[in-house]
C-alpha cells in the first residue's frame, strides 16, 4: 500500500510507517502546492495531510481515484472539505486526545505571557532598552482568582480549566451548547453561562476552544469584543478564523481589551499585519501541540489508523 505524508513527521513516526508501508517522505518538508496533492489522490492508496494541506473539492474532484483515505495529522479537520470526500468515497481520520495537554499547557502560557506583559519585557530587554528596576515598570494584571471564561468546553478547555483552578485558583465559566456532566463541572466549580454576550462581559480572560468552520467563523467580531469586559485578555488557541482579527486590532488600540494572545491564524503561515504593530499582542507560531511527546504521539495515533484501513478493520479515529 503507497502512503504519502505531506509534511516531515517525528521521525521514529515516519521509521515505523516506513517498515510497514511504501511510504513517500516529504524530506524538504516543504508545503505542497494544490496541483501536487492533486496528483496524489492518483499515486496513493492513502495520503497523511496536516493542518497546513488545504484539501478542498477542486483537490479531491470525484469518485474513482486511487486514494481512499485521509489519515489528518492532528484532531482539526477544517482544512479538509469532509463533504468531498463522502462524495468521492475517501475516509477521512484525525487524531484526537494526544495533543489535549500539550494545547492546554500552552493556553496557559499565552494567559500569563499576556497578563504578565512577559513578550514586551524579553522584546525591552534584548534590545537593550530596559533600565533596571522600578515601581510602575510594564505593570500587568494578577492571575490568581479571576474569572476564566471559556468558549467551548470540550476535552481541551478542561484541561485548560484544570490548570487555571488548581494551579492559580481561577473561577471557570463556560459557554457551549450542551452542559458538561456535574463529574467534569465539579472538581472545576465551573458554571455554564447560556448566552455568550454574558461570559464575555463577566471574564477577565477569555480563551477559545471552539473548532474552525463556517459555523464559527469570526465568531468573535467586533460586536462580541466591544461587550468584552474593559482590561480583558482574549486567548486563541483554537482557529484562526474564529476572531475577525481586524476588529481585535481595533479593541487592542482602543479598547477594552489589555491584551490578546494567539497561537493561531486565519491564513497560516501568513500573520494579520494589523496585529503585528501591537506591544499588547502575543503571537506565537501555532505551538500548541509542539512537544515531542505531542507530535510523535499524534503520529503513532495516525498510523493507527492507516493500519486499520489497510487491514479493513474500523477506523479508531474516524470523521467521516
Amino acid at each position: 500500500m503507497k502512503v504519502l505524508l505531506t509534511r516531515a513527521w517525528p521521525k521514529t513516526v515516519e521509521e515505523y510507517l516506513s517498515a510497514r508501508f511504501d511510504v513517500t517522505l516529504n524530506e524538504n518538508d516543504a508545503p505542497m502546492s494544490a496541483d501536487a496533492l492533486s496528483a496524489a489522490f492518483d499515486d496513493y492508496d492513502v495520503i497523511c495531510p496536516t493542518v497546513s494541506d488545504r484539501i478542498d473539492a477542486g483537490v479531491i474532484g470525484g469518485a474513482g481515484r486511487r486514494a481512499k483515505l485521509l489519515a489528518n495529522f492532528g484532531v482539526g479537520f477544517d482544512h479538509i472539505d469532509v463533504g468531498a470526500c463522502k462524495s468521492a468515497g475517501v475516509r477521512v481520520s484525525n487524531t484526537p486526545g494526544v495533543l489535549t495537554d500539550a494545547t492546554a499547557d500552552l493556553a496557559m502560557t499565552l494567559l500569563l505571557t499576556a497578563a504578565r506583559r512577559a513578550g514586551e519585557g524579553e522584546r525591552e530587554l534584548r534590545a537593550g532598552q530596559w533600565t533596571g528596576w522600578r515601581p510602575t515598570h510594564l505593570l500587568g494584571r494578577a492571575v490568581t482568582g479571576k474569572t476564566l471564561g471559556l468558549v467551548g468546553f470540550g476535552r481541551i478547555a478542561q484541561a485548560t480549566a484544570h490548570r487555571a483552578r488548581h494551579g492559580f485558583g481561577m473561577n471557570i465559566i463556560y459557554f457551549s451548547r450542551r452542559a458538561a456532566p456535574a463529574e467534569v463541572t465539579a472538581p472545576l466549580d465551573a458554571k455554564r453561562i447560556e448566552m455568550l454576550d454574558e461570559l464575555l462581559a463577566t471574564s477577565d480572560f477569555v480563551s477559545l476552544h471552539v473548532p474552525g468552520g463556517a459555523e464559527t467563523q469570526n465568531m468573535i467580531g467586533a460586536g462580541e469584543l466591544a461587550r468584552m469586559k474593559p482590561g480583558a485578555i482574549l486567548i486563541n488557541t483554537a482557529r484562526g478564523g474564529v476572531v475577525d482579527h481586524d476588529a481585535l486590532a481595533g479593541a487592542l488600540k482602543d479598547g477594552p481589551l489589555a491584551a490578546a494572545a494567539l497561537d493561531v491564524y486565519p491564513q497560516e503561515p501568513k500573520i494579520p499585519e494589523a496585529l503585528l504593530a501591537f506591544e499588547n499582542a502575543v503571537l506565537l507560531p501555532h505551538l500548541g501541540s509542539a512537544t515531542e511527546e505531542t507530535r510523535n504521539a499524534m503520529g503513532m495515533r495516525a498510523a493507527s489508523n492507516v493500519e486499520a484501513f489497510a487491514a479493513g478493520d474500523a477506523l479508531p479515529d474516524p470523521v467521516a
